[in-house]
């Protein structure tokens, strides 16, 4: 499906969107608990995942700061599987290797390289901001982004219409309708860009079902599809 509006820039988010968030966390947990000399089983990953990502829902409500979620998710971890380890220490070497991780999505620098050609590129993300800026920075993808907004920097998180006015206020020859962003998650990104009046590409790499109240304007499957989208051919 390819748009009518003319766009004037695009907002990117990182994580699930143009690096691939799942193979560097995977990675990174395998490393983290092999260089503590401690037992990492699948029944423990399974728990980790499933309980990180409730935090990061609950930092998007703003239920509980970022800092909660880095400071508490390995105690509870070895709280639940009684694991006589510093939580807090284990945190610190998760993100040591975390940092190393640059996997890109599919297709990710080809779509960045020929749309900054043509539209002027801007990273908005909730991550961390040292860890943001060095996988960017070690992808290849940094030199195509005009701005990073990062929400550790900002003060304020996506979807918060704070956070996007921020962005705006630094972006004055910009309107929200001259945007449009692209993200994985509802939650953040699509509702985000929902609340502040931005148009949305949900980038559902995962095919799943949209139960939320968020509603984006385009929805792909892969990067590439942007192109085409964008009336650009897929070389």
């Amino acid at each position: 499906m390819q748009n009518t509006k003319a766009y004037k820039a695009i907002f990117f988010d990182v994580d699930k969107t143009l690096l691939d968030f799942h193979k560097t966390e995977h990675y990174a947990l395998d490393r983290a608990f092999a260089k503590a000399n401690l037992p990492f089983s699948p029944k423990m990953r399974s728990y980790y995942l499933e309980m990180n990502g409730k935090l990061w829902e609950r930092y998007e409500r703003g239920e509980i700061s970022r800092d909660t979620v880095f400071s508490t998710r390995f105690v509870h971890l070895f709280s639940k599987f009684g694991i006589a380890f510093d939580g807090q220490k284990m945190e610190q070497i998760y993100r040591e290797e975390l940092n190393l991780g640059h996997d890109l999505m599919p297709n990710a620098k080809e779509v960045v390289k020929r749309l900054s050609a043509q539209y002027p590129l801007y990273i908005v993300t909730n991550g961390s901001a040292q860890t943001q800026h060095k996988r960017l920075y070690d992808s290849g993808l940094k030199p195509y982004f005009s701005e990073i907004f990062i929400s550790e920097q900002i003060g304020y998180r996506k979807p918060m219409t704070a956070f996007f006015a921020y962005c705006l206020a630094q972006l004055p020859h910009l309107q929200a309708k001259d945007i449009l962003l692209v993200g994985d998650s509802l939650s953040s990104d699509i509702l985000g860009g929902n609340r502040s009046g931005i148009d949305t590409c949900w980038m559902n790499a995962e095919q799943i079902t949209n139960d939320t109240i968020a509603i984006p304007t385009y929805e792909i499957a892969a990067l590439i599809e942007l192109l085409p989208l964008l009336g650009m051919n897929v070389q």
